[in-house]
């Protein structure tokens, strides 16, 4: 896992630094809503990402909605034209669908940590 992303139960929070003020930041990564925590020392941020993760999920309990972002498994790329063609033209000569290259493309890019 890269360093600059918290783990706290089911959740990660991406990890930022404002040098005007002094401070830690981020957000939760993979929800729909925007939930955000600071702190002015690593473990201050820390605390503050596990507090806003536990007051997300009982705000999320109380409302009776779904904390996490459902994903469909579908998403658009932009990509050059000739890099596209290259893509498809690879797959092809490996007998593979563009999605089939992609989908391996990409599980093997975050598999290797």
């Amino acid at each position: 896992m890269a360093n600059n992303i918290l783990k706290y139960k089911d959740f990660f929070g991406s990890v930022e630094y404002s040098a005007d003020d002094n401070c830690f930041f981020g957000k939760i990564i993979g929800t729909t809503d925007l939930v955000t925590f600071e702190g002015d020392s690593v473990e201050s941020l820390k605390s503050s990402f596990e507090d806003s993760v536990e007051d997300y999920l009982a705000l999320c309990k109380k409302v009776g909605k779904e904390p996490q972002k459902a994903y469909k498994g579908s998403f658009n790329v932009r990509i050059s034209p000739e890099l596209h063609k290259d893509a498809v033209m690879f797959a092809s000569k490996k007998g593979i669908s563009l999605n089939a290259f992609v989908e391996k493309t990409i599980y093997d890019a975050v598999n290797l940590h």
